[in-house]
This record gives structure tokens, C-alpha cells and sequence, in this order.
């Protein structure tokens, strides 16, 4: 199904070739002056150059093509070349009802469906999950459902650090403590324990314990550096051991983002890609790529347009060990063996930017990655508190997310227990489906490359442009048809109606940007026009609502074209938040 915009467009275009003009200068854009005009175009601005006459004249010539059309209510031509467009009430009703009748809701799948990898999540096993690792998690699964929903075939890959020094000391830390175990015993040969020897609790307290301790001994931290190198060489009771950390620390983070809404199809990590890494840097060798610089093995990735210098990619260190840009370069690797993706999207810190600019080098210049496939780096801000600086808790250390969730959720629950029409066993499930769409929507918000402010107060509250205004938006549309629907009344075979006022258009022009958004929206990775879009319709609906007698209009005609609108209006906004990652509850 076209969108509006394409519709209004197309009517634009056939104007200005009747008028004898390009068709190129027919582009149709949202108003800047809504109090003027819906809809308006400048083409005849830049035209007026070509042709060399007045823009106005043009915009009169094309105007007087369009008196008798069946999609402007209003068309005007106003100096110096402005063509301002109001359209019909009746064209819009008509557009909607279509759009009611598509189960996509008039979005279009795309014409040519793209195989696209979203690498984002990216925790290390071990640790807990802290305020850091929240905008990876929201920005990429909102990316993967938007993508879907277009028609992109996706997968989500958390990409796990589960293979580096950090798994050393843990192991380290581990033979200190209980030595006896078995697989400290390198001539143990039966099969180990199924029974992880810790728990999740106390893998989060060991690993800091070894880190610290690393820190201040050397002896030890070289112990660990050997652990790691014989974990990454096969030692049978280190690999065990590593098998129990994956179990205990994988089945916590599915725990952990299940309570974001946030669902992986792929738990691989950094030690999946290991078994690509010695043919890839014998390939980076014998085909010439990789040349010794002081020791380490190194790809020069410097272009001749670059303003700055961008130093090589390091494949080996000097004694021989992987680094960052190897296991990334060896993902990408298993990527294109077993998958072939179209398009591979990096949800990470902006932080990490040249990082991957390396790794995107490397890989095309070696042909690590085809040709055609797209590396897209996707970096996000950071996530401030209201002081500006990086999010912590009230003593100052990083907050851990399960956390940060309790905070929100009991803020939320506070909230609703003040106006309390629920039982208190429903607010609280009411308090955690709203307190989700407050951290979602509160950075989903912003743009993803910006710093923001975490404010609790703001993202929680009821008014503004926050998640639990829009879902108790969605919650009165959902009340306002329940009560039709309690009359005997059926939500089943109605017809949107022409707009009799100003309020109920509003809400139609909002409602019917729908699919032009999306497609905008899926073009720039843009998840934070969902957020602007939903904000706007909402505001219309509630202007709509304040200003409408709608359960209790008389016309019974006019009532059910109401209900039609709220209906779809709905729909819409349930899909947007579906998108973003979080749903609305049936009361609030």
C-alpha cells in the first residue's frame, strides 16, 4: 500500500508535468507552518532557475492544475513560490479504511528483503549486568523488530566476552580457593562434575576479587595470563571449568534480559570464533595483508582521503596472542561461512568507533567480508545522570540493572497505588509493564549517537513525552472501546468517516503517517522517530478525546466512525510500542 505521502505526491507530479515542468521539482514535505497548511511544496523554488521565471509563476501554473483534484481540499500558491496544501477530509477517511483493512497496517514489506545480522548485548560472562549494558540491549532489539517488521530476514547475536584474560582469573582465583577440585588435577581422566563448584553470586564476587588482586600482584597475574593461554589451548580441566562459568553466567543474563524484553537468537561469543582465527592470519599472510611491525603482526588500514591518522589493524600481539580486532575479524569470518549476511549492524559505544572502523577496513580489504556486504556501526551515547556524568548509584558505584529495574518499578508502583482502582497484585504487574516502557521509551527517545540524561522523576511521570503517558493513552482508547463493546455494540465492519472538526483530522493526518514513518524510520536505523511519531499521535488523541463527545454522540453514524478512528489509532500505537520493545496493560 502506498503511504499518503507518496499518493500526495504522485498528485503533485502530475500537476507540474501538465504545467510543462520536471517532475523531480514535485516533492511534497509535512508542513513547517501547520497553522497555514497540512502539506506544502518548494519545488518551484528551485525550478525557477531552470526554467527562468518567478517561482511564483510557476506555482501558479501548477496550482491551476489542481482545482479539480480528488486529494486537496486547498491548494494555494503563495510568494514567492510556495505551494500550500490542505488535504481532503474525504481522501484521508478513504486512506485510512484501507489501511485498517491490511494486516501490516499499509506498510509495505520491502521489495527486496536483506539477510542482516544485528551484533549488540555484548556483556562479558562473570559480571553482572550494570547500567552500561542498557542502551546495547534497547536500541538493538528495537532495531531487529523494526527490521522484521519491514520484511528483512534478522538475527540478533549477543556476541559474548567469554574468552579472554578475565576467564583467567577467574580460574585462577577458583584453584586458590578450593585447589582440590578436580580440574586443577591434570591427571584426573574421569568425567567432571555436572554441578557448577559456584554460583552466580559467587562468580560476581570472585571475578572482581581476582581482578583487584592482579592489580596489586604480579606473580598472580602472570598465573592468570597462563591459565587464560592454556584455557585458549585445550587444557581439558580449564575447559570444563570455563563450561560451568558459560552455564551458570548465560543462564543469569537470559534471566536478566527476559526482564528487559530483550530476546537473542544467537548466545555466541568471542570463543566461537577462535577455531577461524589460525587460517585467517595464515590467509592475511600468504596473501600479503599482514606485515611484522615491532613484532606484532599488523594489516595497514590508512587511506589516502583519511584527515587523521588511523594506526593498522593488530592481528597478533608480539608474543603471538589475539586481541580485540583478531576475534572480531574471525566473527566476521564464521559470519560469512555460515550465515551470508546482506548487512551486519554493530549496536555499541560510540566510544568504540575506530575500533571498528579498523575491523571494517581489514575485513573488506582482505576479503574477509564480500564486497557488497554492509558493515554498519551503529554507536550510542551514553546514559548520564542528572549531574551529566555516567549513571551510578547514590554511592557511587555502577549501578547493577536488575537494579536499576526494582528502582523504576517501585517508582512506578508508588504511582499507581496512589490512585488505586486495582488490587494490589495487579499494580504490581502494572507497575513492572509500565516501568519497562519508562526505561525503554526514556532512552529510545533520545537519538541513538546522543548522551542523555537518565531522570527517573521525568521517565516516570504521567505527563510530557514519556512512556507511561503514552501507554495510559493507549490504556483510555483500549477503556473507551471496551465500553462500546459493553453495549453489545460490534468493533468488527466499521468505516472511518470524512473529519467534521479540527481535532478528528488531526488525529487522521497522525494516524495515516504511520507507514511513511516506518519507512523512514527502517532507511535511517532510527528508532527515536517511532518515539517522536507516537508522542505526536498521542497528543492528537487526547486533543481528539478532550474536545469530542464520542460514547456519548447521538449520531449513531458519527459514533461509529469515532470508534473506527480510536480503533486504528490503537493498532497503531500497540505496533509502534511492540516495536520499541515494551506493551501496554489493560488498566492503569
Amino acid at each position: 500500500m502506498k503511504t499518503l505521502l507518496n499518493l500526495i505526491t504522485k498528485e503533485m507530479e502530475q500537476a507540474f508535468q501538465a504545467a510543462d515542468y520536471d517532475i523531480s521539482y514535485a516533492k511534497v514535505n509535512l508542513s513547517n507552518r501547520p497553522d497555514l497548511c497540512e502539506y506544502q511544496c518548494n519545488g518551484a523554488m528551485a525550478a525557477a532557475k531552470t526554467y527562468r521565471k518567478a517561482p511564483i509563476m510557476i506555482a501558479n501554473d501548477v496550482v491551476s492544475y489542481l482545482q479539480n483534484s480528488q486529494c486537496f481540499d486547498m491548494v494555494e500558491a503563495v510568494n514567492p513560490g510556495f505551494i500550500n496544501l490542505k488535504v481532503k477530509p474525504s481522501f484521508v477517511a478513504d486512506f485510512l479504511n484501507e489501511m485498517a483493512k491490511d494486516e501490516h497496517l499499509g506498510v509495505e514489506t520491502a521489495g527486496q528483503p536483506k539477510t542482516i545480522m544485528i551484533d549488540y548485548g555484548g556483556p562479558n560472562v562473570a559480571k553482572p549486568l550494570h547500567v552500561g549494558h542498557l542502551r546495547s540491549a534497547i536500541i538493538g532489539e528495537s532495531i531487529k523488530r523494526i527490521l522484521r517488521y519491514k520484511g528483512h530476514q534478522v538475527t540478533g547475536d549477543i556476541h559474548l566476552g567469554d574468552w579472554g584474560y578475565q576467564m583467567g582469573l577467574i580460574i585462577t582465583e577458583l584453584k586458590k580457593r578450593q585447589p582440590d577440585l578436580p580440574y586443577f588435577n591434570e591427571t584426573f581422566d574421569r568425567e567432571y562434575p555436572k554441578e557448577a563448584p559456584f554460583t552466580i553470586g559467587e562468580l560476581e564476587e570472585i571475578y572482581p576479587t581476582a581482578s583487584a588482586y592482579a592489580k596489586e600482584n604480579e606473580d598472580y597475574r602472570e598465573e592468570a595470563l597462563q591459565a587464560t593461554f592454556q584455557l585458549q589451548n585445550g587444557r581439558r580441566g580449564y575447559r570444563a571449568v570455563w563450561k560451568h562459568i558459560m552455564q551458570v553466567s548465560v543462564e543469569d543474563l537470559k534471566k536478566n534480559y527476559k526482564n528487559l524484553n530483550v530476546d537473542f537468537d544467537l548466545w555466541k561469543g568471542e570463543a566461537d570464533a577462535q577455531k577461524y582465527i589460525p587460517d585467517m592470519v595464515k590467509m592475511l599472510k600468504d596473501e600479503g595483508f599482514a606485515h611484522y611491525d615491532q613484532g606484532a603482526l599488523v594489516v595497514d588500514v590508512q587511506e589516502e582521503t583519511d584527515k587523521k591518522e588511523v594506526p593498522p589493524c593488530m592481528i597478533l600481539k608480539s608474543d603471538g596472542a589475539a586481541l580485540y580486532d583478531t576475534t572480531d575479524l574471525a566473527t566476521l569470518v564464521e559470519r560469512e561461512e555460515l550465515y551470508k549476511p546482506d548487512e551486519i549492524i554493530y549496536v555499541v559505544d560510540k566510544r568504540q568507533e575506530l575500533h571498528f572502523v579498523q575491523v571494517f577496513r581489514c575485513a573488506k580489504k582482505t576479503g574477509i567480508v564480500r564486497p557488497e556486504t554492509e558493515l554498519t556501526f551503529l554507536g550510542f551515547g551514553t546514559m548520564n545522570g542528572k549531574d551529566g556524568k555516567p549513571f551510578k548509584t547514590r554511592e557511587g558505584g555502577v549501578m547493577r540493572l536488575e537494579n536499576l529495574i526494582r528502582e523504576i518499578d517501585e517508582e512506578m508502583l508508588k504511582k499507581i497505588m496512589e490512585n488505586r482502582t486495582v488490587t494490589e497484585e495487579e499494580a504490581k504487574k502494572t507497575a513492572e509493564t509500565v516501568g519497562l516502557a519508562a526505561i525503554k521509551y526514556g532512552d529510545l527517545s533520545n537519538q541513538a549517537s546522543k548522551d542523555y540524561i537518565f531522570d527517573v522523576d521525568r521517565f516516570t511521570s504521567f505527563e510530557g513525552n514519556t512512556g507511561p503517558y503514552i501507554l495510559y493513552t493507549i490504556v483510555r482508547i483500549k477503556s473507551i472501546l471496551n465500553k462500546y463493546q459493553e453495549t453489545g455494540a460490534s468493533l468488527d465492519n466499521l468505516q472511518i468517516k470524512e473529519a467534521e472538526s479540527e481535532f478528528e483530522k488531526a488525529l487522521m493526518l497522525e494516524t495515516a503517517k504511520f507507514n511513511d514513518m516506518l519507512d523512514v524510520v527502517c532507511e535511517e536505523i532510527a528508532p527515536h522517530k517511532i518515539c517522536a511519531y507516537i508522542y505526536d499521535t498521542a497528543n492528537a488523541f487526547n486533543k481528539f478525546y478532550h474536545e469530542t463527545k464520542i460514547l456519548s454522540e447521538e449520531n449513531e453514524d458519527k459514533r461509529k466512525g469515532y470508534i473506527a478512528l480510536l480503533k486504528l489509532t490503537k493498532e497503531v500505537l500497540e505496533t509502534c510500542i511492540e516495536l520499541l520493545g515494551f506493551e501496554a496493560p489493560e488498566r492503569m
